[in-house]
């Protein structure tokens, strides 16, 4: 029976050491399929998800991983990447669903200006946040947008550092669905940021303009594989109502 999401929150520890014991791939797919339902900026889903069961893999992405237990008894892995350098084909895709969805004769004339304005912001808002070169546009768009917003609430983050924070933060958001559904299952996972992500892009074989957001070891937990209580600041601490 699987858990409520209170219960799997509960549950889902970092897992640092897996039994021996195989999981079902298509089960951890069926997790994935979920992370991608995550909410993502400007539903451009600039993510890519990369499910490792090949052992020989598994085995070259513990050591990239620097051979830590999390990663080296893992029955499988997962591995987050951040695709920024996908913005034009994502926002294509989004267009070309904007013309399936609104291809109608007799639209109403709420849903043209839905039509008009979302077609504006995929056509000409994204590429004008996103398009840089060496980081040069980016700067001046910031300078500009800087001055614009003494007089008005505008969106600052455009530099090509910001974008890369906001693809990361979506992929994060993806990876949290997939360790939640993965605990609501019985399964656990840890999240790992060391690693050499040159080398895990290598091995993956993936192109120069992909990000590693994080790679992530699946299986089921060993008792000793949960280092301890679980320890959190009290919640007054980060708890603020305004």
């Amino acid at each position: 029976m699987e858990k409520t999401v209170t219960e799997a929150i509960a549950y889902r520890r970092s897992t640092r050491v897996y039994k021996d014991e195989n999981i079902d791939t298509e089960k951890v797919k069926n997790c994935l399929v979920n992370a991608s339902l995550a909410p993502t900026s400007s539903n451009l889903q600039l993510w890519e998800f990369y499910h490792i069961t090949d052992k020989n893999k598994l085995k070259k992405l513990a050591e990239a991983c620097f051979n830590q237990s999390a990663a080296k008894t893992a029955n499988q892995l997962v591995v987050v990447v951040a695709r920024k350098d996908l913005w034009r084909k994502r926002a294509k895709a989004n267009l070309a669903f904007l013309e399936k969805v609104y291809d109608k004769d007799d639209l109403s004339e709420r849903d043209q200006k839905r039509k008009k304005m979302a077609t504006n912001y995929y056509s000409k808002l994204i590429p004008t946040i996103y398009t840089d070169f060496l980081g040069i546009f980016g700067y001046i768009k910031y300078f500009a947008f800087q001055i614009v917003g003494l007089f008005k609430p505008i969106y600052r983050q455009v530099r090509q550092s910001d974008m890369r924070i906001v693809a990361h933060k979506s992929a994060g958001l993806a990876a949290q669905n997939f360790m939640t559904s993965m605990a609501a299952i019985g399964y656990d996972t840890c999240p790992m940021e060391g690693s050499d992500t040159l080398r895990v892009k290598q091995i993956l074989d993936l192109p120069r303009g992909a990000e590693i957001n994080m790679v992530i070891g699946c299986g089921i937990r060993d008792e000793k594989g949960i280092y301890g209580l679980r320890f959190r600041v009290p919640f007054n601490e980060v708890y603020f109502e305004v």
